[in-house]
């Protein structure tokens, strides 16, 4: 017995020794002999410096000052891992029992580095040795139990390569980290500062040993952000594709984008300034999201569809919607008050294009109304295009002013703003579109036609006095305010009334913001109107001259009176053109004059040669046959004849 307590003695005093040694040993031989022991283990280096701390009971631990530790060979020259102090703290009783039971990982500044290439992951650690050795050594680490109470990284870095090249990075980052349990999830909680406050993650992993084994595997997701939050909830892999439902929630999505790294964007009223999406989503690791089921809340709009995005700068979309009233009669970003009045003209406020900058792609829209500046759209079915600041948008057809609209609308912000279309028109409510796009209100039918045009310009008034283009219009029975043909035809007067037309044609061609027409034809029952004349679309004036006819008038051939239309917009002055009637009488009385001469010339001439003349032409033929009667009758005298 005395025997087995002297040899317990001797044990006990030597493995105090032992510690007391390892304790009493300079910093700097601890971390040689640690180095050592990590090269032997993984094949990395480990480096350290300062004073190397231990602590042994009851929890195995380790301090240090500065440390790195190297990466896998066939990955970047970097460390992994790299830090300005770590901490790191091993349940020593657990560990007697085969368990490994992380208590604490403390890094201050460290910066991660995380690469996948091939399959392979810089963070799997293997045994130097033979194949059949470093397979026996994993399959013995991973069938020990392996948890962590506490992870906290500082101020930290971290960065994801994949297949050599950077996908995700981010600084400044404080990063919480527990697994208290081998079959308990994984929380994560991390923040970073970003302009404007602080992005907050919480994470949850159910299974992280199949999640780190490359297994897809659950997971929930919630980040907060300045002006916003994401939350996911479905399945992810380690490459950090994913596939759930995801919501995006925008109180202020000016805030949220800058915090995002897209600040100084502007967001249109009714895209979304306040937005909630919803769907189920699919992220793919070369960074394309799918979205199915989609639910999109912008504003006051509600759309429904899919979607599928490439995440680049900017970034694509392709998309089919549908809504019901779809309100972006702000979409400009101007404020109403500033767009203008009839006595101030067009509009000169600045127009902010840069909304054709914030994505490229395609995008199908049909909706049951539209509403855009100035303009209403009813039933339509829609195609924009987005290329690098040029908006292309196809109707195919659009309801607008109570007919369709084919062809398509250009906008291009690329080098200044210009606006063009080529637009064929069925069955439009010629007064509604005319009262939109110009203010005048004269006018009223149904039409159809065809318009090609340009406009370039910063503001609406720039736009409009550089209009050029063509086009025709083709209305059926109609009316005009203002003029009474019936009245002016026969009283003189024609400032009141209406006229009331049966058709009207005309063609123009647009230059430098005005309109000019030469061939309008309108006919009436017992008129018929011709004009000719300059719409100012710019100015905002008309000079037109209106001749109507009176068919029935004058044996049928007709009685003139032109209208002359001079003016502004929104008080024109009509009244009948007196210089042409003084003309046109004048013209008719100098022709009198000559026709009743010629007729008394006839007469005489007739009476003088005693035949009927009534041409001109006879005059000729007459005057022989009168010669050659006369030197008949003189021959025969000479003759002897009667």
């Amino acid at each position: 017995m005395k025997w087995l307590i002297r040899i317990l003695f001797l044990i006990v005093v030597a493995f105090g020794l032992v510690i007391g040694a390892l304790l009493l040993m300079p910093g700097d031989k601890l971390a040689t002999i640690l180095a050592e022991q990590v090269k032997a283990q993984t094949g990395r280096e480990l480096k350290l410096s300062g004073d190397v701390k231990l602590s042994f009971w009851p929890v195995l631990g380790m301090e240090t000052g500065r440390v790195t530790f190297g990466n896998a060979p066939w990955a970047g020259s970097e460390p992994m891992l790299s830090a300005q102090r770590l901490a790191v703290g091993v349940d020593a009783s657990a560990l007697l029992s085969g368990d490994i039971r992380i208590k604490r990982v403390l890094a201050d500044h460290p910066t991660l580095r995380l690469e996948r290439s091939d399959g392979r992951g810089n963070w799997e650690l293997h045994q130097p040795g033979n194949s059949s050795d470093t397979g026996a050594s994993a399959q013995a680490v991973e069938s020990r139990p392996v948890t962590l109470e506490q992870l906290e990284l500082q101020n930290a870095r971290l960065i994801y390569i994949e297949n050599g090249a950077v996908s995700m990075e981010f600084a400044d980052v404080d990063l919480s980290a527990r697994w208290p349990d081998v079959t308990a999830p994984m929380e994560m909680q991390a923040s970073m500062p970003v302009p404007g406050g602080n992005v907050k993650v919480n994470l949850n992993i159910p299974d992280l040993p199949a999640f780190s084994s490359g297994v897809v595997t659950p997971l929930e997701l919630s980040l907060t952000a300045p002006g916003g939050g994401i939350q996911f909830s479905g399945r992810v892999n380690l490459a950090g594709e994913m596939d759930g439902k995801t919501t995006v929630t925008a109180k202020n999505t000016h805030k949220m984008l800058a915090a995002f790294g897209r600040g100084g964007v502007t967001v249109p009223e009714g895209l979304g300034r306040v937005a909630n999406v919803s769907g189920q989503m699919t992220y793919t690791r070369d960074g394309r999201i799918s979205l199915r089921k989609m639910v999109a809340v912008l504003d006051n709009n509600r759309l429904e569809g899919e979607a599928d995005i490439q995440t680049s700068d900017p970034p694509k979309i392709t998309a089919r919607l549908k809504a019901g009233d779809l309100d972006l009669s702000n979409v400009s970003g101007d404020d109403v008050s500033s767009s203008g009045s009839e006595a101030d003209g067009w509009s000169k406020a600045r127009i902010d294009a840069s909304s054709l900058a914030l994505a490229n792609g395609t995008i199908r829209l049909q909706a049951n109304s539209i509403s855009v500046p100035g303009m209403r759209f009813g039933k339509s079915d829609l195609t924009l295009n987005l290329d690098r600041s040029r908006a292309v948008l196809k109707m195919h057809p659009a309801s607008l002013f109570s007919g369709h609209l084919n062809g398509q609308v250009v906008a291009n912000n690329r080098n200044g703003l210009s606006v063009g279309g080529n637009l064929t028109a069925d069955n439009i409510d010629i007064n509604e579109a005319l009262v939109t796009l110009g203010d005048i209100k004269r006018l009223s039918g149904t039409g159809s036609g065809h318009l090609e045009f340009l406009g370039v310009g910063q503001n609406e008034d720039q736009i409009m006095r550089s209009l050029s283009g063509k086009g025709n219009i083709e209305v059926g029975k109609g009316v005009i305010s203002g003029v009474d043909l019936d009245r002016l035809m026969g009283r003189g007067g024609g400032s009141g009334g209406t006229t009331v037309f049966n058709s009207l044609t005309a063609s123009f061609t647009m230059k430098d913001g005005d309109l000019n027409n030469d061939d309008l034809l309108m006919k009436l029952d017992n008129f018929r109107a011709d004009g000719t004349g300059r719409i100012g679309l710019g100015a905002r004036d008309i000079d037109y001259l209106f001749t109507p006819v009176a068919l029935r008038a004058n044996a049928g051939e007709g009685i003139s009176v032109p209208v002359r239309i001079v003016g502004p917009w929104s008080g024109p002055s009509i009244k009948p053109d007196l210089t042409k009637v003084i003309e046109a009488a004048a013209e008719g009385k100098v022709k009198a004059l000559e026709d009743d001469a010629k007729q008394k010339v006839l007469e005489k001439v007739g009476k003088e040669l005693d035949t009927t003349v009534t041409d001109t032409g006879q005059i000729e033929d007459a005057l022989k046959d009168k010669l050659e009667d006369e030197a008949k009758k003189s021959l025969l005298k000479l003759l002897g004849g009667d």
